[in-house]
């Protein structure tokens, strides 16, 4: 999200920090992969990251690893409905306060128990998640007076997000985990942006959000282009000589059509959404790359050999 002075919030949906088990960590691959987590934990505070949202996967160690490796980032990790099952209290920060230029921005995220349909999942030893939807309504109630803007990162998976912004007024923008997918084309449904990007850090979205009315009213600058090209191409057709009059009263209809739509998108703030590939082509830290290569060094992949000094 950014403005004139370039400010960037940074941000993750969840399930970065493990792939997917398909039950507890073998043993001969649990500190392997805890040390990776530490690895990426030092590379997002590298980066300058301000919130990760809790995703199912995170959990994978269990959620006293999570409380553990929370504490040495250097931003929040953030879950609305995650809770210690012995206390009743959150175990993360329920939600972030964030100011850019002047736009007070609150930060909540939200983890579904759809997730874990297995009641002996290893995952769930310890903790509670609490409904969503009761959840949300809690969350906006005390953010709302307090904040101009509201940003969900959901690892509820995309059908659910949809869902939310149909039924669920005052989120302005939810970024979305867990389904695996780019979207590329961000929807604005009901007055609330969707973005989503592949999980496990292949992908990164980059959003450019313009505000140039107080309304928080929203449109995607590709939606635009696609409607003045589709005008353009109306308006070329009815200038055609020779046209069939059967023709001409459907492209005038689908004409005016498009010029209603366009003048819907006056007096609204506009956006731009971009997915990265985070390839080779991509130059790293300097101070990231050399973590990687001695994490790589400690705990090479099964199947590779250690490369010599």
């Amino acid at each position: 999200m950014q403005e004139s002075k370039k400010e960037v919030l940074m941000v993750d949906a969840g399930d970065l920090l493990f792939k997917k088990f398909a039950g507890p960590v073998p043993e001969n691959e649990l500190k392997t992969a805890t040390q990776k987590a530490h690895l990426i934990v030092e590379s997002l505070n590298l980066m300058g990251y301000h919130a990760l949202g809790i995703g199912d996967d995170d959990l994978t160690p269990g959620k006293d690893f999570l409380v553990e490796i929370s504490k040495k980032a250097k931003f929040p990790f953030l879950s609305s409905n995650l809770f210690d099952e012995a206390s009743g209290k959150p175990l993360f920060q329920p939600y972030l306060i964030k100011e850019i230029q002047g736009l007070k921005i609150g930060i909540f995220s939200l983890l579904s128990p759809d997730f874990f349909l297995n009641p002996a999942d290893p995952r769930m030893k310890g903790v509670l998640i609490r409904s969503p939807m009761e959840t949300v309504n809690q969350v906006l109630k005390e953010l709302q007076p307090r904040v101009n803007f509201i940003l969900l990162l959901s690892h509820l998976g995309y059908t659910k997000d949809m869902e939310l912004a149909q039924n669920v007024p005052g989120i302005h923008l939810i970024v979305g985990g867990h389904t695996g997918m780019n979207l590329s084309y961000a929807p604005v449904i009901k007055n609330t942006i969707l973005l989503q990007t592949a999980s496990k850090g292949m992908y990164a979205g980059r959003m450019d959000l313009t505000l140039s009315s107080k309304e928080l009213t929203f449109y995607n600058v590709v939606s635009k282009q696609r409607l003045e090209t589709n005008l353009n191409h109306l308006k070329s057709k009815l200038a055609l000589p020779g046209l069939p009059e059967g023709e001409k009263p459907q492209l005038l209809r689908s004409s005016e059509q498009a010029e209603r739509t366009l003048a819907q998108f006056k007096g609204k703030n506009e956006f731009t959404n971009v997915i990265l590939p985070l390839n080779d082509g991509i130059k790293d830290h300097p101070d990231i790359q050399k973590m990687v290569e001695e994490h790589k060094l400690r705990y090479p992949e099964p199947g590779k050999s250690v490369p010599m000094k």
